[in-house]
């Protein structure tokens, strides 16, 4: 699926060497900036670069680390190409403070022991001062990890630095993202109550406090000729059960072109959402009319978490900037004949990650919330998912949750709910009693594929623990 990016990560780059070498081989310093460059082309196929060249001195590494900070990277990779002291290698880093991958790649796969001299044999020691820069780092406060492998033609090294990649530019639209808060946090439920402070100061996302003034304005300015094309996208893309009403459609697009209207006008990474309105007031309508142009907005990868829940809206936006999608889900049931669980649930759903046309249903009755209208209904398509779960502990710090499954063929609830049948390879009883001992909240963010790996990198440039249950 396309991913909705509106920052590319931007990652530093610098070799290392020792400047007494030099005199000592000639020609060496020339074959490891060669090495350099193919590292900085290849890198260059992912991000942006901007490449402090060969470091063999501790002033030159103090350059680099003036350099990085005055370009604002948000990934920082060594390569090694020789071995060189820690002294000059730590203040490339220092200064910038950003996560730091160091490249331990050696450019043959094995020596040839036989017939190597000291020179050549410098050139592929790369793994020498790998673990004393790797103590000087953790001594020193920096974040920092190690891809292992060799230079050319190693697809395990070089799909861990891809991944490496992908979490920076999640992080960079984390860092640079901006999440709307539309009313209130559904009463009672304890586990979503969030802290504003804590996610920009941990994820970097600015919040954006809306009121449902902002969003009746905006849906009372919705022309009938944009509401007729809402309407007719609407049928394009979903099949329109017989239940469904022609004013609760026209009312659901309305609401929908002003929904536009609001993230557009507030620039919008990320919705969280809910308002409960009373005697159906136009409050209440207008919270009972959202579940279509919520949906609509996930699937073009501004997520929308109902019920006023932040955090997984954040887990959504993590999901989908991985393209893996992201949808509103919780658990629904347990089956313990064919050992998997059902989820999903009312509300916005990642529509673009189903393999089939999805279900707009008509509800007189929108269960434990007020209010009535049309509803989408889909499942996951077939293959692997992955979950991912954010949550608070008792420290007031953020904790991922994440498991990866599948998600299988089979009837599900027509009940205009989104619901999926997912795998995993805990039954049911071990699942729910592993992940629900990390104390989540009890939505979740569901998307397709294996992306559990790039979780992990993210989680790690983040400074957030990561509980993998499965």
């Amino acid at each position: 699926m396309d991913v909705r990016t509106k920052h590319r990560a931007k990652v530093g780059l610098f070799g290392i060497g020792l400047a007494a070498y030099w005199p000592q081989f000639p020609g060496l310093k020339e074959r490891l900036e060669g090495y350099l460059e193919d590292v900085g082309r290849e890198l260059g196929k992912l991000a942006t670069v901007a490449n402090a060249g060969l470091v063999d001195t501790a002033p030159k590494a103090r350059e680099a680390g003036d350099f990085f900070a005055k370009e604002n990277v948000d990934l920082i990779f060594c390569y090694v190409s020789t071995y060189a002291t820690s002294s000059q290698v730590l203040p490339a880093v220092q200064r910038r403070k950003a996560p730091v991958v160091i490249l331990n790649l050696q450019p043959a796969a094995a020596l040839d022991y036989e017939h190597t001299d000291t020179g050549e044999w410098l050139a592929n020691c790369c793994a020498c001062c790998v673990p004393e820069i790797s103590c000087s780092f953790a001594r020193s406060g920096i974040q920092f990890n190690v891809v292992t492998g060799t230079l050319f033609n190693d697809e395990v090294a070089w799909g861990e630095i891809r991944e490496w990649v992908e979490a920076a530019n999640v992080r960079s639209n984390l860092n640079y993202g901006r999440a709307g808060f539309l009313g209130h946090t559904y009463p009672g439920m304890l586990d979503m109550y969030s802290d504003f402070t804590m996610h920009q100061g941990k994820l970097g996302v600015h919040i954006e406090v809306l009121e449902m003034c902002d969003l009746k304005e905006r849906v009372d300015a919705a022309s009938d000729k944009e509401i007729g094309r809402k309407v007719e996208e609407t049928g394009k893309i979903f099949n329109l059960d017989s239940s469904v009403k022609e004013e609760d459609l026209k009312w659901a697009a309305k609401v929908s072109v002003g929904l536009d209207r609001m993230v557009e006008d507030f620039d919008l990474d990320a919705l969280s959402y809910y308002y409960r309105g009373l005697d159906g007031n136009e409050y209440e309508r207008l919270g009972a009319g959202l579940i279509l142009g919520n949906s609509l907005l996930t699937a073009r990868g501004i997520p929308c978490s109902g019920e006023g829940d932040l955090k997984n809206a954040m887990a959504m936006l993590i999901m989908d900037r991985f393209g893996a999608g992201g949808s509103y889900t919780e658990f629904y049931a347990m089956d313990f004949k064919d050992d998997f669980l059902l989820m999903g649930h009312d509300g916005p759903g990642h529509i673009a990650i189903s393999d089939r046309k999805p279900t707009l249903r008509g509800l007189g009755l929108y269960h434990g919330k007020r209010g009535y209208g049309v509803s989408v209904e889909f499942n996951v398509k077939t293959g692997p998912i992955t979950i991912l779960g954010l949550t608070q502990t008792i420290d007031g710090e953020f904790k991922m949750l994440v498991a990866e499954g599948t998600s299988i063929p089979g009837p599900i609830l027509r009940i205009g709910n989104t619901n999926s049948r997912l795998k995993f390879r805990l039954g049911p009883r071990e699942f729910m009693n592993l992940w629900c001992e990390e104390g989540p909240t009890h939505h979740c963010a569901l998307g397709v594929g294996h992306v559990k790996s790039r979780i992990r990198k993210l989680a790690r440039m983040l400074g957030v623990e990561l509980v993998e249950v499965c």
